[in-house]
């Protein structure tokens, strides 16, 4: 874990995991809950469970009842056949449903104006992300889970792959980030809200 530079020692520490192997699902969802709450074996028990059973699952606790996704599937189409990790969008979702929280894509073709962020936990974005074999840079590009988070008022880009967290600023400073992220063309957003949130929609402003 590090902090933030320029953090004042009356705050409280960020929660930043580094980047290991291809983890970045896992480290999305640690730095965006702000607490280490999934490993790589957790994520690898959602892998093999029952799609059937995503949007009927009971508390966190309960193994029986947990969300499924690939059971009994040598070859899981949610994560890296090396088992290093490179899990997809569906584990993000299970995982955090699991914890009763919900996840909702970010429309790219509406304005950031709209997105409520007072109503938001926090953000995992899906960037792509080049690829290398030592100093030799590869034409392949992998994609890279990063979250976004507020903190005592203040928003951190906590990519796994940065030394630090980045201090992104206010409302301002994050919306500025999503605009440059999103104008890349293969960013993808999605909002952690709580259940109550996605219900009643108000993650987006109509005003």
């Amino acid at each position: 874990m590090s902090q933030a530079p320029g953090a004042q020692p009356n705050r409280p520490p960020i929660y930043h995991e580094r980047q290991r192997l291809e983890l970045c699902a896992v480290h999305a969802l640690n730095n965006v809950l702000q607490q280490q709450l999934f490993s790589q074996e957790a994520a690898d028990e959602i892998c093999k469970r029952d799609p059937s059973t995503l949007s009927h699952q009971g508390h966190a606790g309960d193994p029986e009842r947990r969300p499924v996704l690939a059971p009994d599937s040598r070859l899981n189409p949610h994560r890296s056949l090396l088992g290093t990790g490179n899990y997809d969008v569906n584990v993000i979702m299970a995982a955090l449903q699991g914890l009763g929280l919900a996840t909702v894509w970010w429309d790219r073709r509406r304005p950031l104006s709209q997105l409520a962020l007072p109503q938001v936990l926090g953000l995992i974005l899906n960037l792509p992300s080049p690829m290398s074999l030592g100093l030799l840079s590869l034409p392949l590009r992998r994609r890279h889970w990063v979250a976004l988070r507020q903190v005592d008022g203040v928003y951190y880009n906590l990519d796994s792959k940065l030394r630090v967290p980045e201090a992104l600023g206010d409302e301002d400073g994050v919306r500025a980030f999503l605009a440059g992220a999103l104008a890349q063309g293969l960013c993808e957003v999605l909002l952690v809200v709580t259940k109550e949130v996605e219900e009643k929609g108000c993650w987006l402003r109509t005003d």
